[in-house]
């Protein structure tokens, strides 16, 4: 009987140290989709830059105010990275409405309810314009505060330097936009 009592406690304890606890929460967002805005400030004085010596059409330098709409989808396949693609309206000048094709790896800290995150980005010009040959370098550095269980707000600042055509500037704004995700655990509003 000692025996047999002594055997079950030992096993019981065993089963209490071996067993797992299933956690609800996940670390990654799944599928997201990423709709934002910015506003930007060109910290680069261009108007000694372009020499006007011809009868021809002389491109402009980029006007101080920047403004873009932004949509990226993309996966979040490990917990602190993610990989996006998307599309990119900007305008930078008078006729210079550019759309870019944007390629976004995100990386997040601290994933869940408030994570931290520092996109970095690279667009190229889709569409023709005034210019025919832009493109852009970004980082947004922010943060994402969980909504409900598959949207998050999210605000940051942007530091972008476009090139288009022969002027160039060094833009940084401020961000705003939300992030859909198809994991609905990945915050704690998913926990049932």
């Amino acid at each position: 009987m000692k025996k047999n009592l002594l055997f079950l406690l030992i096993l019981f304890s065993f089963s209490k140290i071996f067993s797992q606890e299933a956690d609800a929460k996940k670390t990654t967002m799944g599928f997201y989709f990423n709709p934002s805005l910015n506003i930007g400030y060109n910290l680069k004085n261009n108007k000694n830059d372009v020499v006007n010596n011809t009868q021809y059409i002389v491109a402009k330098p980029l006007s101080k105010i920047t403004y873009g709409v932004t949509a990226i989808g993309g996966y979040n396949f490990l917990p602190n990275f993610a990989l996006g693609t998307g599309i990119k309206y900007s305008f930078v000048e008078d006729n210079y409405h550019l759309v870019y094709w944007v390629l976004q790896p995100r990386i997040i800290f601290a994933p869940g309810d408030q994570p931290f995150y520092i996109d970095l980005s690279y667009g190229k010009q889709l569409n023709h314009s005034v210019v025919s040959d832009a493109d852009f370098w970004g980082a947004r550095l922010g943060i994402q505060v969980s909504y409900s269980k598959r949207l998050s707000q999210e605000g940051g600042i942007v530091f972008e330097r476009h090139q288009v055509g022969d002027s160039n500037g060094f833009f940084i704004g401020l961000n705003y936009g939300i992030t859909i995700f198809s994991n609905k655990n990945y915050t704690g509003y998913g926990e049932d």
